[in-house]
């Protein structure tokens, strides 16, 4: 679907100017901050100019992927948005093919309106552009912060979601007992089993149903929810049918409240990874599996990165929070958007990620204040499922 209005952020440099070299560029939601797309990349040994340039037409490039009209773009390179705006010469002849192409990019929208931002109001495209420099580099990238991906661009739009901490903020510090009836009660479910599931396979955005087992799992997370919050305002599922179907199950057994579908719960897309083994995805993949592995801000061939996942899912929960104050809702996704949120919530680096087990429908139990306190009360209970 087109969106109208986009922002893009774009930042980009180099180790050492010329060095090792790459961009990174995020396109947000003007009215919420939610990162819609993100490009980086590392290109070689070049200038901070021309890996700022590189960063700017990725970011053009992803916002008329899009489909948008009009296109805010922040960065906090002076001289790229001086340059743009037709107030600088381009002096430079290795910068002049590459502002040529941003133009004729401009050309596609419009409008293209360009803005100077400090370098504290463009960290997460920088953070990008830095893991970038790290592989160019042939160094192990560097993660970028969830609260990163997860906060509103400067000077955006004001919407309901402002008002409420996004997950992952540190909130107030406290041990003191607080009002349970305040919390908005979150419990995190994730969907029962699938033959992939079984079969050790990337799941991602393939449309693997339930197996016997999966089915008889959500019947008894259905129960185990009940006990833990017998009143649910809502239950917020992934589109795909291995979570529904345990939505489903779960709604049933707690009063039958209609079951919701947020499409940014959906599972990471693993790209050329679907439906491939581990194993496969070892032998086939290895370096980048490696890169993977090693920053949430590398995609898989073809796919999504983990800071992408993060910023979307992080959006989904602020609009629940904003929707339900005080009340509870079950929330029906997969393994990596559930990973994040408890990273998040418990503040945690991604080494967290490496860590964490989540079992087929096992349930997480997380509560957020509106002052921004979070309360992490249960990490993957599963002893209500059954054997195989």
């Amino acid at each position: 679907m087109a969106i109208d209005r986009v922002v893009v952020e774009a930042d980009g440099g180099a180790r050492g100017n010329p060095g090792p070299a790459g961009y990174g560029a995020v396109v947000r939601d003007p009215v919420d901050g939610q990162v819609l797309l993100e490009r980086s990349d590392s290109i070689g040994v070049a200038t901070n100019n021309v890996a700022e340039y590189r960063g700017l037409i990725a970011g053009l490039e992803a916002a008329a992927e899009l489909g948008a009209a009009r296109v805010a773009v922040r960065m906090d390179s002076k001289l790229v948005v001086e340059q743009m705006c037709g107030r600088w010469q381009i002096r430079n002849p290795g910068l002049r093919p590459l502002a040529a192409r941003a133009a004729a990019l401009v050309d596609r929208f419009d409008s293209v309106d360009f803005e100077w931002i400090p370098r504290d109001r463009n960290r997460h495209a920088d953070a990008l552009a830095n893991a970038a420099m790290d592989l160019a580099a042939g160094r192990n990238p560097r993660s970028v912060p969830p609260t990163e991906s997860a906060a509103a661009p400067a000077g955006a739009e004001s919407g309901g979601a402002a008002a409420v901490a996004a997950p992952g903020s540190s909130g107030v510090r406290s041990w003191e007992p607080r009002p349970a009836d305040t919390a908005t009660r979150l419990v995190l479910v994730r969907h029962g089993a699938t033959e992939y599931t079984a079969g050790g396979r990337y799941s991602g955005r393939g449309d693997v149903p339930l197996s016997d087992l999966g089915r008889a799992q959500a019947a008894a997370t259905g129960r185990r929810v009940a006990e833990l919050a017998p009143r649910v305002a809502a239950v917020v599922s992934s589109p795909l049918s291995r979570c529904t179907e345990t939505a489903r199950a779960v709604a049933a057994a707690v009063d039958d409240p209609p079951v919701a579908i947020d499409d940014d719960l959906i599972e990471c897309d693993f790209g050329a990874w679907e439906g491939r083994t581990f194993a496969e995805v070892r032998d086939r993949w290895p370096a980048e599996l490696d890169r993977w592995l090693a920053s949430t801000a590398v995609a898989p061939p073809d796919g999504e990165s983990f800071v992408a996942v993060a910023a979307r899912a992080a959006g989904a929960v602020r609009r629940l929070l904003s929707a339900y104050p005080g009340q509870a809702v079950v929330v029906v996704s997969h393994v990596s958007p559930i990973k994040l949120l408890l990273r998040d919530a418990l503040a945690a680096d991604d080494a967290f990620l490496h860590r964490l087990y989540l079992d087929a429908a096992g349930v997480s139990v997380v509560d957020y204040w509106p002052d921004g306190g979070v309360a992490v009360r249960s990490v993957n209970e599963t002893a209500h499922l059954p054997t195989a």
